[in-house]
């Protein structure tokens, strides 16, 4: 069983940065694919980013691409992302997500989330 628990979101103004982190507890995220996801008020919840289990490929929304960093730290048991250029459309709640195989299927089949952390980027 995975639990995961984020932490870094908060208020920032457009055009800042913010440092999500997503760690697992009672295992690594060895052999787990891992993403970020996140939905905003009356939206539906969307793909951000994602690493496959290897930690080696990414993938990212086109609305994140050149501005977002997914990345795996602290020997396999927290995943981050870094947000840069930060957008007030950016505004969210983020959620952390893991499951096991090479990457994550559908957001209907994932099994693991973290319980969200919000992120508000002002004008």
């Amino acid at each position: 069983q995975v639990q995961l628990v984020e932490s870094g979101g908060g208020l920032v103004q457009a055009g800042g940065s913010l440092r999500l982190s997503c760690a697992a507890s009672g295992r690594a995220f060895v052999r787990y694919a891992t993403g970020w996801f996140r939905q905003a008020p009356g939206k539906e919840r969307e793909f951000v980013a994602a690493l496959s289990w290897t930690g080696e490929a990414t993938y990212y929304a086109d609305s994140v691409k050149g501005r977002f960093t997914i990345a795996r730290e602290n020997a396999e048991n927290t995943v981050t992302l870094q947000m840069n250029s930060l957008k007030p459309e950016d505004t969210a709640t983020y959620y952390c997500a893991a499951d096991r195989g090479t990457v994550l299927g559908p957001m209907n089949r994932i099994n693991f989330w973290g319980q969200g952390t919000q992120v508000t980027v002002s004008s």
